[in-house]
């Protein structure tokens, strides 16, 4: 009797092929080249130039986590100072989904039309977990990013609160080197530490939308106190009443405010995207807030304020980064967390312990 063949069956796993080596060797990181650092005055003379290569690679510095990058980043900041300052900074603001990249996608058009040079700092939130961001506001600004007058850098936000990745003060300064004279700032999302915003820039615009509920239900008094213009946005079709509806309940809310201290009275205004209006309203808006706050002399001390802001900041952010970067500060927390989850000491205790031993007071 001749003997069964195998069983054999269409979802057995068949024998596959080896893969083929990479066509680009360089995909391998362990192979990739790293770009050698130029020193702060090569990093200088590309970026006075207009060389947004350059420009990239200086932002790139200031924002890199190294150590080792510190030094010859804070010597390339303290260069291009000099040659900073002369650009209007707007931070652009609003709720989620209040269409806040194309909202600066048709205003920046708008305004490299008028002839200025423009660089956008879009910040994308970070993810808790990988630490990653998408980073695709860029890809979102269809017409700008093809705009020869127009500069786009998107920057993870990291953990900084606000909205604003922490080095977006330094990148400013660099931009502005480089001859942009118009700076915008989109930031995260409306949240409760938008100060980071509003410390850094002239001008605050609130982007807000209607027919998405009771609109004073979204206002948050400190938000609605920082804006220094609101503008409705999609106004447009059938949501015209609506815009109009929410642009009255929002002029009322302001006047329960306290006024601005320059002076300015915060417009309240509609836009649309779609239909291209209100857009010239928007800039229009600003130059007439520069102008009056420049007349007033307000400006000049705002200009102070964001200095030293940014002194302040600067020394919070330093003395923690040299604070954990320590090693035996490092042991200590170990040795002291094990104590906090057994709940034998509180976590205020052991933050009280960790800096009495560790920070020398007079």
């Amino acid at each position: 009797m001749k003997a069964k063949p195998p069983f054999s069956s269409a979802l057995s796993v068949q024998a596959g092929i080896e893969p083929p080596e990479t066509v680009n060797p360089y995909l391998d990181k362990k192979k990739r080249p790293r770009k050698p650092l130029l020193s702060a005055e090569a990093y200088m003379a590309g970026i006075l130039k207009g060389d947004r290569v350059m420009l990239s690679q200086a932002i790139t510095l200031i924002e890199s986590a190294n150590p080792a990058h510190f030094e010859l980043a804070q010597k390339v900041i303290e260069e291009a100072l000099p040659h900073s300052g002369n650009a209007i900074r707007i931070g652009i603001t609003g709720v989620p989904g209040v269409g806040k990249s194309t909202f600066i996608d048709c205003l920046g058009k708008y305004v490299t039309s008028l002839g200025h040079c423009l660089a956008v700092l879009a910040i994308d939130p970070s993810s808790e977990r990988s630490k990653g961001s998408i980073l695709g506001d860029k890809t979102r600004m269809e017409e700008l990013s093809q705009d020869s007058n127009a500069y786009i850098r998107p920057s993870p936000s990291g953990a900084t609160l606000g909205g604003v990745a922490r080095k977006t003060r330094e990148t400013v300064i660099l931009c502005e080197a480089a001859g942009f004279n118009v700076i915008f700032i989109e930031t995260v999302g409306v949240g409760q530490s938008e100060t980071a915003v509003k410390s850094m820039t002239d001008f605050f615009l609130l982007l807000m939308l209607a027919g998405a509920g009771d609109e004073l239900q979204g206002i948050k008094r400190g938000i609605m106190e920082m804006a220094d213009a609101i503008f409705i946005t999609k106004a447009d079709g059938d949501n015209v009443p609506k815009a109009n509806s929410a642009k009255a309940q929002y002029s009322s809310a302001l006047k329960l405010f306290p006024h601005h201290e320059a002076g300015w009275q915060v417009p309240v205004a509609t836009c649309s995207v779609f239909e291209k209006q209100g857009i010239d309203t928007v800039w229009s808006i600003i130059t007439s807030y520069e102008k009056q706050l420049k007349t007033s002399g307000w400006f000049a001390q705002m200009r102070t304020n964001q200095q030293i802001d940014t002194f302040y900041e600067w020394i919070e952010h330093t003395i923690k980064q040299r604070f954990f970067s320590q090693k035996h500060i490092e042991t200590q927390i170990q040795q002291l967390i094990p104590l906090i989850e057994t709940k034998k000491i509180s976590p205020y205790k052991a933050a009280n312990l960790l800096i009495n031993n560790n920070l020398q007071t007079q």
